[in-house]
């Protein structure tokens, strides 16, 4: 908003200008600062209130500085918000995200695709590209389950939705995904897609349908959008126990990607973003380019044309211990934690376990090789502060690098797990290590970008976060397919960790939440309104 009232005194003064010169005469504009005696007299005669009060913030003082800086960072956020609201839609029931404790921790989003439309809970993945729904089932997930609580889940029929149309091997859509096995010009255009998950994987035929979208958060403009997904008949192994049980949804680099899909449409900017709040909610936006101050590295570019968001780290600090280790990581929303290779799990994990202070346990159910137990009447955990040093030098935080145990019989906390994962081959930034982020994936400046955010007011946070989510090993897309049993931990007492209990219907429903659009305040729009006033008050001298 800085910028529109910059830009409406410029054309005030070019106005002045372009008068004087074909008029023969001049005007003048008395200019005054915002906080001075002359507007402070102004408002007051116009009953309005001020914004200065010289008591309080003397001229030149501390006080008035700090207030000036204050207003100044006021009018960024206003301007940053209005920059990331506009070309930016979501999905038709809102932009909300829920990670699902029960549903492996997967952030999962309610799409209406088909006519007459149908609603699917699905799986939001940037570690893979292809958009399928459980269709036709030979093998899927059951559509009812302890594990969904009170959900009811559907599949997508082929002949249910009058738009529904099959993508044969010779068209166009099927030559984009890469590994089709076409055996003629008349089949179905057949796809198979694995996961890193232990025999993970989804297969079926490509189908074109709409898909409903909404500019904003209103629901007022929906939209429907033609796109090319995956009628999944046949899914294998976590898809089955509990992952993704209702569909997934792609969202790399691929051509037959949503996002791309709205790019190549010219709907949004080719960018997107995704909020992972603090408890377990979270938000996307289709189009969202994020905020001039965020931070920001480069994505790689493959040779291979790899359609993943992967950056490169030139270092990692791990409380006071530093590592200039380099390597390339895989950002991934399907991944419930983070995974290292061997030699850097090992730099990462023995820094940070020689800088707490709690009594290591072992326990061959978890997946975490560095558990601690708290401490009787223990409330406080003391742990290092954890960043990436990325390409560019800039520093990606990871604010939740711990996983905390909970007490099966009391609930209460009673030991943490450093929360990543070792790996032979593979480097992931999981949803651990982007909690109480806004990540903005780029694909038109290739950049990843973040800030620390809170999802659900649409602004910048400063607040420290607290480790207070409690996460439990669970089965995901592209981790080790880790279940959640009940785990003995060394105690006087000996309670046990467990995973926590569904989520009931009402925090398992997706419900709308306000746009992140900001609405004009008092002062914004009086400011604007003054600057046309202005405006008009010399066109209107000049026409005389």
């Amino acid at each position: 908003m800085a910028s529109l009232i910059y830009l409406s005194f410029q054309l005030l003064i070019f106005t002045a200008t372009t008068f004087a010169l074909v008029a023969g005469d001049t005007i003048s504009l008395d200019f005054h600062h915002r906080f001075s005696y002359k507007v402070r007299q102004w408002a007051e005669s116009q009953g309005i209130p001020a914004t200065w009060h010289p008591s309080e913030a003397p001229e030149g003082s501390v006080e008035y500085y700090k207030e000036l800086v204050r207003h100044d960072r006021a009018l960024l956020t206003q301007h940053r918000q209005l920059i990331t609201s506009t070309d930016v839609y979501n999905f038709a029931m809102g932009n909300e995200t829920l990670s699902l404790p029960s549903l492996a921790y997967l952030y999962y989003a309610a799409v209406s695709v088909g006519t007459p439309n149908q609603t699917f809970l699905v799986a939001m993945d940037t570690g893979s590209d292809l958009f399928w729904l459980p269709c036709n089932c030979v093998e899927c997930a059951p559509l009812k389950s302890p594990l969904y609580g009170d959900l009811e889940f559907s599949t997508y029929s082929t002949n249910a939705s009058s738009t529904s149309k099959t993508i044969s091997c010779g068209s166009s859509q099927c030559s984009l995904l890469a590994k089709q096995d076409c055996t003629g010009t008349s089949t179905d255009c057949p796809y198979t897609i694995n996961y890193l998950g232990a025999n993970t994987s989804s297969s079926g035929f490509l189908v074109e349908d709409v898909l409903y979208l909404a500019k904003g958060d209103t629901g007022v403009d929906t939209v429907e959008i033609p796109v090319v997904f995956g009628c999944g008949e046949v899914q294998s192994g976590s898809l089955l126990e509990g992952s993704a049980p209702n569909g997934l949804m792609g969202l790399a680099m691929d051509n037959l990607s949503v996002p791309t899909v709205l790019a190549n449409k010219g709907m949004i900017s080719d960018s997107f973003s995704l909020c992972f709040g603090d408890d377990d909610s979270g938000r996307l936006n289709f189009g969202d380019i994020g905020s001039s101050d965020q931070s920001e590295t480069p994505l790689v570019v493959d040779n291979n044309n790899s359609p993943y968001y992967i950056i490169n780290l030139e270092g990692m600090a791990i409380g006071n211990t530093t590592f200039d280790t380099s390597f390339a990581a895989m950002v991934d929303s399907g991944a419930s934690f983070t995974i290292l290779e061997d030699q850097i799990y090992k730099e990462f994990t023995t820094a940070f376990a020689e800088q707490v202070t709690e009594t290591q346990f072992s326990d061959p159910n978890l997946p975490f090789e560095y558990c601690y137990q708290l401490s009787a009447g223990q409330t406080e955990i003391i742990r290092p502060v954890v960043y990436f040093t990325t390409k560019g030098g800039s520093q990606f935080p990871a604010l939740h690098p711990i996983v905390p145990i909970l007490s099966k019989t009391t609930q209460e906390q009673i030991g943490y797990c450093i929360g990543v994962l070792q790996s032979t081959n593979i480097n992931i930034i999981g949803q651990n290590f982007l909690r109480d982020l806004r990540v903005v994936f780029n694909r038109e400046k290739m950049v990843l970008g973040w800030e620390q955010f809170d999802c659900y007011s649409g602004k910048s946070s400063t607040t420290p976060p607290t480790d207070n989510t409690h996460f439990a090993p669970s089965p995901a897309g592209h981790t080790p397919a880790t279940h959640t049993p009940a785990t003995q931990v060394p105690s006087t007492q000996t309670p046990v960790a467990q995973a926590p209990a569904p989520p009931q219907s009402e925090a398992n429903q997706p419900h709308r939440l306000k746009s992140w659009a900001p609405e004009l305040s008092p002062s914004t729009m009086s400011n604007t309104a003054l600057c046309l006033f202005l405006l008009f008050f010399v066109n209107f001298f000049y026409s005389d």
